[in-house]
Parts: C-alpha cells; sequence; structure tokens
C-alpha cells in the first residue's frame, strides 16, 4: 500500500477519509468525469466520502454504484493517498475491483462515465497519482490472478 502527501499549501483542517474503486472489466478501467468540485471536468476513478458508520468497502461499492450503476467485487485496498483539492484535506483509500454486472451510467455527481481501454489513459490528461494508482490496481489484480493459479 502506498502513501503519498501532496500539499501546495498547508491547511488548518483533519482530512476528508474518501474511497476511490479502480475497476476493472477485463484490461479495461472504468472511470468517471467529474461533474462537481473538486477537480471538475477531469477524468477519475469512481468515489467520493465515507459516510458516518460506514466502512470503506462499504462506502467503495455505495458510492461506485451511485456514480456509475456498475456492481463490483471489492478487492484488495491498493493505496491510500493523503491530497489538498481546492482548500480541502483529502485522504483517499483505494481499493482495485473487478467487473460484475452493469453498464457505466453516470449519476449522482459523475458526469460521464465509461470504461476507458489502457491504450487510451494517457490521453485523458487525469491527475498523476489517479493514472499510478490504476496501474497500481492492475499489477495489483494480475498478481493475485497469477498466485490464485
Amino acid at each position: 500500500m502506498e502513501a503519498v502527501m501532496t500539499k501546495s499549501r498547508p491547511i488548518d483542517c483533519a482530512p476528508i477519509d474518501c474511497v476511490g474503486v479502480i475497476c476493472f472489466r477485463g484490461d479495461d478501467v472504468l472511470l468517471i468525469k467529474r461533474g462537481t468540485a473538486p477537480r471538475k471536468g477531469e477524468w477519475s476513478i469512481p468515489g467520493g466520502r465515507i459516510e458516518a458508520s460506514e466502512t470503506e468497502r462499504d462506502a467503495a461499492l455505495r458510492e461506485l454504484f451511485e456514480e456509475t450503476g456498475i456492481m463490483a467485487a471489492l478487492e484488495d485496498k491498493v493505496a491510500t493517498i493523503d491530497a489538498q483539492f481546492e482548500d480541502f484535506n483529502y485522504r483517499l483509500h483505494d481499493y482495485a475491483a473487478r467487473w460484475i454486472s452493469g453498464e457505466p451510467q453516470f449519476g449522482d455527481d459523475a458526469a460521464d462515465a465509461r470504461f476507458v481501454p489502457p491504450h487510451e489513459l494517457d490521453t485523458l490528461g487525469m491527475w498523476p497519482k489517479t493514472r499510478e494508482v490504476i496501474e497500481t490496481a492492475r499489477d495489483s489484480l494480475q498478481n493475485k490472478s497469477v498466485l490464485q493459479k
């Protein structure tokens, strides 16, 4: 698991715990185009805030379904990233997942949702940490598949 700190200036508030889901259908990864701040208009992984009394895993599956209509099998946590966006501190808990059912239908605070093939990822202009965590999740799932054989 990776921990990374990205801050341009200090902020005097505790981080907001959020989850992200890196969901694969074959080699393609599910991405959303953010419809609200932070990072509005950028492509990212589905996710959002953890609600009171919710576990990280429950929040991850809820957010995935709310934003995309996709059902997935949640796998390992692949990263914890501390980040600052638009004057807020966030702690992002990212999980790898395997698609089970559904076709992407953007909802909640997503403006678009689709499965993206690997060769298109570098053309989307994502936050570099998002791109990095996608590859970390891909490696995690591939290693897990090899070990299970």
